[in-house]
């Protein structure tokens, strides 16, 4: 510690979830004169839910405020000290301090740490490609991000839109754009829409996408986008958008016309900060930590959110899973561990929960590919059943798809596409399987029955039924 201060200080790289939900845990715990708090954030706001930003472009949440949790002047008002548009350039472990840069005036300086905390997110992917940085062409992580896409979707005078990836991002804002009035197309790399599937399952999603006027491109990857500036297009056509803004997007065979582009790629943990510094980084390129978020073989360092890698408890590995729950989650453990408590954060089994207009979309636990590469032997069923009882009105369809260890039975994964009442269904198998269940202990789960709300045999019992059937029979 530097004994110049007479109190701690708290370092924090980060003012979304993780890192202001770690500032304000550890002031709940620690006095401003037993710890000092420094929060650096290059953007604009803070304490927002990134997760509802297509829903604000889409014009189902009408005001950019109501994403935002907490406010930079409550956050000050709670006595932490937080920098807007203030980057942090540099990491100094050995010295215990941080370089900053104030991203209006230029200005840099060092600031001293006691405990430092990085939660510094993710990025979204931006393919090294020939006009990705042209106007018009967006990625969307941040608030500052969605006003700036909002901003060109009212200045443009075109309605094409091409969405390039098919997760979750690309597939909330196909929808987004739709309802904003525009004609998408998504181009998309993999075989059928959201990759956290198994194709099986993605192909009712991509089905349901079309319903909606939504162009799918499957197994076609993006080569280059073309601008104002390049004169006629691949087909011929006259350029329709000066200044070197957008007008197509190109694949190995085919081009797009295109007034916006968005781009849906996914993310990668943002950690170059980190990895200049020496800080341990694992396969997918996030830190390292312990159970306690400390980052491993640093005592005053602790890291995360998005830029982290966590233990999957099904798999036993460590993944790259950026979701707002577990970034909340993280923050909350580190408070707790620098302001002198105690808290651990156990692990996740990477649950999700999506939706195309009324389709609703989940997952949980593993995909085929995934227990494949694992080493693990399965078996996998699929049935159909419905939201309600059959013959109550509106019962929905619904699909679900159940993974199971070979032998064992113990519950692998399960996934769901369906209508009202379907998504959060994988709440009921993300629970077993923490637990560790096997799908033959899952079929005695006493679930809440009545019709408007299940079958007497809910669609996750009816799975479970038929995987542990499965397990005996090959048994």
């Amino acid at each position: 510690m530097n004994m110049s201060r007479t109190r701690e200080r708290l370092v924090v790289i980060g003012g979304d979830a993780a890192g202001m939900s770690a500032a304000s845990q550890a002031r709940r715990l620690k006095s401003p004169d037993e710890l000092e708090i420094v929060a650096f954030e290059r953007g604009h706001f803070t304490s927002y839910s990134a997760c509802g930003i297509p829903y604000w472009v889409g014009g189902d949440v009408t005001d950019r405020d109501e994403l935002i949790a907490r406010t930079p002047e409550e956050h000050r008002g709670r006595d932490i000290d937080l920098r807007l548009r203030t980057e942090v350039t540099e990491l100094d472990p050995d010295g215990q301090r941080v370089r900053a840069r104030d991203l209006e005036s230029g200005e840099e300086s060092w600031t001293s740490y006691d405990k430092l905390v990085i939660a510094t997110g993710a990025r979204p992917i931006r393919p090294d490609m020939p006009g990705v940085d042209a106007a018009g062409v967006h990625g969307v992580q941040t608030l500052d991000d969605g006003q700036a896409l909002l901003d060109t979707l009212e200045g443009t005078r075109g309605r094409r839109a091409v969405v390039v990836g098919a997760g979750y991002i690309g597939v909330e804002m196909a929808e987004a754009l739709i309802k904003r009035g525009y004609e998408v197309t998504v181009v998309n790399r993999g075989s059928e829409p959201m990759s956290t599937l198994d194709s099986d399952m993605g192909c009712l999603v991509h089905d349901a996408m079309e319903g909606l006027g939504i162009t799918m491109v499957n197994d076609a990857e993006v080569t280059k986008i073309l601008t104002g500036d390049g004169g006629t297009s691949l087909l011929g056509r006259s350029r329709e958008l000066g200044g070197g803004r957008v007008r197509a997007v190109v694949t190995q065979d085919r081009e797009f016309p295109a007034d916006v582009v968005v781009l849906g790629i996914g993310v990668r943990p943002e950690t170059a900060l980190a990895k200049a510094a020496g800080l341990p980084l694992g396969a997918h390129g996030g830190l390292l930590t312990d159970r306690s978020m400390r980052v491993r073989g640093h005592e005053n360092i602790w890291a995360g959110g998005d830029c982290v890698e966590v233990l999957d408890l099904v798999s036993g590995q460590e993944r790259h899973i950026p979701l707002g729950t577990h970034a909340n989650k993280h923050g909350q453990v580190i408070g707790a561990n620098v302001g002198g408590g105690y808290a651990t954060f156990p692990g996740v089994v990477g649950t999700a929960v999506s939706k195309v207009c009324d389709l609703e979309i989940a997952r949980t636990g593993l995909r085929e590919k995934d227990a494949h590469r694992v080493g693990l032997r399965f078996e996998a069923v699929t049935i159909e059943s419905t939201s309600r009882a059959g013959y109550y009105p509106n019962a929905a369809p619904m699909t679900v798809k159940m993974l199971a260890e070979l032998r064992t039975g113990r519950l692998l994964g399960v996934q769901i596409v369906g209508r009202e009442g379907a998504g959060k269904r994988v709440d009921i198998a993300a629970v077993a399987l923490t637990a560790g269940m096997t799908v033959e202990q899952m079929t005695a789960l006493d679930l809440g029955y009545a019709p408007p709300f299940s079958p007497v045999w809910d669609p996750i019992l009816v799975a479970a039924r038929k995987a542990a059937a499965k397990v005996r029979g090959s048994s």
